[in-house]
C-alpha cells in the first residue's frame, strides 16, 4: 500500500484546496493571464488571492465581492465592479470546485477589451 503522504510529495504539479494561500494561485492565475492577456483574479475560499495584471501580480491579497459571491453561491457571476481597480468595468468569476462538488476558489477576470461574450450579462 502506498504511503498518501509520500505519494503526495512524490506528486508533480499544483493542487488547489479551499486552503490555497495567494503564493500557491500565483502560477495558475499567471498562465491563465498569459492565455487571455486580461486582468485575473484568484482566491481560495479561506484565503484571500493574487490580482494579476501585465503579467505580474500586482496584490497578494485581494478579493472582490464577485469573487466573494461566487464563493457563497457557487455559480458564476457576471456584473460590474462596484469597488477597487476595476470599478465600473463589467467582470466574470467563475467558483472552482473539488470533486464533491463543492466550491473552494474562484477565479475572475475583467472584460478591459471587450473580448468576452457578456450577451448573459
Amino acid at each position: 500500500m502506498i504511503d498518501s503522504v509520500s505519494f503526495v510529495n512524490k506528486m508533480a504539479g499544483l493542487i488547489i484546496s479551499e486552503n490555497s494561500t495567494a503564493e500557491e494561485l500565483e502560477p495558475i492565475a499567471l498562465a491563465i493571464y498569459g492565455t487571455i492577456g486580461l486582468p485575473i483574479t484568484m482566491r481560495s475560499k479561506n484565503h484571500n488571492g493574487v490580482r494579476v495584471e501585465n503579467s505580474k501580480v500586482v496584490d497578494y491579497n485581494y478579493t472582490g465581492e464577485y469573487l466573494e459571491q461566487a464563493l457563497s453561491t457557487g455559480k458564476i457571476v457576471h456584473g460590474l465592479a462596484g469597488s477597487g481597480p476595476y470599478k465600473g468595468m463589467p467582470v466574470i468569476v467563475s467558483p472552482i470546485n473539488n470533486r464533491n462538488s463543492e466550491t473552494i476558489a474562484a477565479m475572475g477576470t475583467v472584460n478591459l477589451s471587450g473580448y468576452i461574450d457578456l450577451k448573459r450579462f
